[in-house]
């Protein structure tokens, strides 16, 4: 035997092993596909797959293989992500309101092969997923220039619902009218209170009235079916296409870095990690002298960074509170958990509604 002969038996002989280990790391692949359409998890991780190279890499100790070792890392990885997309194509996400709503266009964004179902509003949405109907929902929680969602913030508290990732995505309204229209014909617009809170110095400019929507996509539908000119919406690009309807001005909201926070909500919490680098929690506070200033520096003391501190009411009794908190910190590591224990001793409820690396903007 030569020496190519005998390079190519061995060849074989590793292929051979090879080809038994691909389908080992593709069993686990489903496994991995499984728990995120449980958990509402997107299947690609930029963090995770940089980590995987960084880690992996380190282990060829011949320099000039390494790089065709890294290609050979990411062609597996495209493979994995290539099977769980096929496996996550059954997974069906919940969103408020019709084609074109921003919850809609977000939603397609993480989970890119799924599909999708619209509901009436955000309650309905968020049940849909406690029932079962659906295995996650994508729900707005925040706007940076016209505040908090409070229901879908109610929802969390009194739901149980676990947030397994939160998404900051860049917001454009458009004012949207069936074709033919002019500006001067335009005596009235609708859409979600949010957009037109967004949009809300654009109105007044104009003098327009205003009429509430259930989302901004449903807006659209409606001024499309109406069909009359002194009717537009506040909108998405996506709704204006989808509706058939067109542009009279664009980007009429009034900041120029209008962005929705957007929370994935599923009935499985993602497993705990202590590479978690921020959290959501909600609790109520005894009903006794400085509880809410004691249970904030318990937070702090143990080195935990509250982003946001909101206060709701709990519609149970008058004048009761519930919080809203979102902090920095590794909430699962052994600090974290004392961290919890006491804060408890100032809590009459405490509730850690999910915990992921960071938050992912789109």
């Amino acid at each position: 035997m030569n020496s190519l002969e005998k390079a190519r038996k061995a060849i074989d002989e590793i292929d051979s092993e090879m080809a038994e280990l691909f389908e080992k790391r593709m069993d686990a692949v489903k496994e991995v596909a499984a728990y995120k359409k449980e958990c509402g998890l997107p299947v690609f991780d930029a963090g995770r797959e940089n980590l995987i190279i960084e880690k992996n890499s380190k282990r060829v100790k011949n320099d000039d293989y390494r790089p065709y070792y890294v290609n050979f890392l990411k062609s597996n990885m495209e493979l994995s992500k290539a099977m769980q997309n096929r496996i996550l194509n059954g997974m069906t996400v919940a969103y408020s309101g019709v084609e074109g709503a921003f919850a809609h266009i977000v939603s397609k964004k993480i989970f890119p092969t799924a599909s999708f179902k619209g509901y009436s509003d955000f309650r309905a949405a968020y049940e849909a997923v406690e029932k079962g109907e659906c295995d996650c929902a994508v729900l707005p929680v925040e706007n940076s220039s016209n505040g908090d969602v409070g229901l879908v913030m109610d929802l969390a508290f009194f739901g149980s619902l676990h947030i397994n990732g939160i998404y900051d995505v860049g917001v454009v309204q458009n004012l949207l009218a069936v074709k033919g229209t002019t500006m001067d014909e335009v005596k009235r617009v609708i859409s979600h209170p949010q957009a037109l809170g967004q949009c809300a110095e654009y109105i007044r400019k104009h003098g327009f009235e205003t009429v509430e929507a259930v989302n901004t996509a449903v807006a659209a539908k409606e001024v499309a079916a109406l069909g009359r000119h002194d009717t537009a919406a506040i909108g998405s690009d996506e709704a204006a296409e989808k509706y058939g309807l067109k542009k009279l001005e664009a980007h009429i909201n009034g900041s120029n870095t209008n962005t929705t926070r957007f929370a994935v909500f599923a009935r499985t919490e993602k497993s705990k990690s202590k590479a978690d680098k921020q959290f959501v929690m909600t609790f109520t506070v005894k009903n006794e002298a400085g509880a809410l200033g004691k249970a904030v520096s318990v937070i702090g003391e143990h080195g935990f960074n509250l982003r946001a501190l909101k206060s709701r009411p709990t519609k149970e009794l008058v004048w009761s509170y519930y919080f809203y908190a979102e902090g920095e910190g590794a909430i699962h590591s052994p600090e974290g958990e004392e961290m919890l224990k006491d804060l408890k001793k100032f809590c009459n409820e405490l509730k850690v509604l999910g915990s992921f690396e960071k938050e992912v903007s789109l």
